[in-house]
């Protein structure tokens, strides 16, 4: 027995009107200290005006959310008491609501233990989810990442409960996005994608939505990223892309990619998308090495491929996704990005050691073994094609 779930969507221009129509007294907006300053928030607090509803905002999220962000905003939505929690921005300002919300209904819990296998049993309030970028797809999942600055390190959990109660996808949100927030949050909203269709918790109804992601992505990213500011075609298919895909892993799971971009992002402070979209094409190839990949389907979807040969469509794949990350840019090793081969080779136990800790390398269809981290970080350093 398997369960899908997903949040009500409302999606496309002007669904942000939908707001106006929500019940209740209060709402509180958690979102980020720049889109604050844009104005996106008093653009949302007068929707909820609107609705008849006080509003209060919460504009501290940072990039990675701090658990001890998390535990501040539960203390003014404990002295505000909401009806309804609106997360807006990236998946920083929606994991920190959920984050929120939960210890806010159950304080008698530490973040690191919110977990599926048991109720969280809310009722107090319910949560809006209004994303501004194309990518993480925290909008349609039970999932929250959070970071502790103090072991430099990301926690990664989740409750079905935290799926949002309401998700707005608004294209018209991410249409001040700088081209290198688009590509990393696009290139995430592949991974998502890409893992969900090869995860081993996968299912028919995440493959088809996991699919026409990936379609999306590869159509509509190098079009938003070259000019997202005027192609409003391009910018409404990839927030779709981006909520698809969350709807696939949300009812899927990612895989190893994420687990090392977890751990290495969260320790070198590299946002979240660059992280995981860098691993992707080594974890692919390592995934491909051992024959359980399922890359070869998503190459003949793509239409990279007409035959049915797994081994040639999963390398074709890794090309696409090679050539995708070189047109927009992105950089495809660990040197490009700035970190020394020292600093990587001081880090890397504790690396290893939080990306076995990750969930997400539980859906890995190739599980590590022996030193096998170790050398796909090192891999990556390098930029070296995995051969093992």
């Amino acid at each position: 027995m398997w369960f899908f779930t997903s949040p009500h969507i409302i999606f496309g221009e002007d669904a942000l009107e939908h707001l106006e129509e929500l019940q209740g007294e209060r709402a509180f907006i958690v979102t980020d200290p720049v889109l604050d300053g844009l104005g996106f928030t008093a653009r949302i607090s007068r929707h909820l005006a609107a609705a008849g509803m006080e509003v209060q905002v919460f504009a501290e999220v940072e990039p990675d959310p701090s658990i001890q962000t998390v535990r501040r905003g539960v203390e003014q939505i404990a002295a505000f008491q909401p009806d309804w929690i609106v997360g807006l921005g990236g998946g920083s300002s929606l994991d920190a609501a959920k984050g929120m919300w939960a210890l806010y209904e159950r304080p008698d819990l530490q973040a690191e233990e919110i977990s599926p296998v048991f109720d969280l049993n809310l009722h107090k309030c319910k949560m809006v989810a209004i994303p501004t970028t194309s990518g993480t797809g925290s909008e349609a999942t039970m999932y929250v990442v959070l970071s502790d600055p103090e072991q430099r390190r990301k926690i990664s959990v989740g409750n079905r409960e935290l799926i949002p109660t309401l998700s707005l996808i608004d294209p018209s949100l991410t249409s001040q996005l700088p081209p290198r927030v688009t590509a990393d949050t696009g290139l995430d909203a592949l991974t998502h994608a890409i893992e969900a269709y090869a995860a081993n918790f996968r299912n028919d109804y995440s493959d088809a939505l996991a699919l026409k992601a990936a379609e999306l992505v590869f159509c509509y990213l190098p079009r938003s990223y070259a000019q997202g500011n005027s192609d409003s075609v391009a910018r409404e298919k990839m927030a779709n892309a981006a909520t698809l895909a969350g709807l696939a892993f949300g009812n899927s799971f990612v895989g190893l990619a994420h687990a090392l971009g977890h751990s290495f992002g969260g320790y070198f402070k590299i946002p979240h998308g660059r992280a995981v979209a860098l691993f992707l094409p080594y974890v692919m190839e390592y995934t491909a090495n051992a024959g359980v990949s399922r890359y070869g389907e998503i190459a003949r979807h793509l239409r990279l491929t007409d035959g049915d040969d797994e081994a040639n469509g999963a390398h074709l794949l890794i090309d696409a996704v090679r050539g995708l990350e070189a047109r927009l840019g992105q950089p495809t090793s660990i040197a490009a990005l700035g970190v020394s081969a020292s600093a990587l080779e001081e880090a890397l136990e504790t690396l290893c050691t939080h990306a076995l800790s990750d969930s997400a390398i539980l859906a890995a269809p190739r599980m590590p073994a022996g030193d096998e981290l170790e050398r796909l970080f090192l891999y990556a350093m390098e930029g070296k094609e995995v051969d093992f």
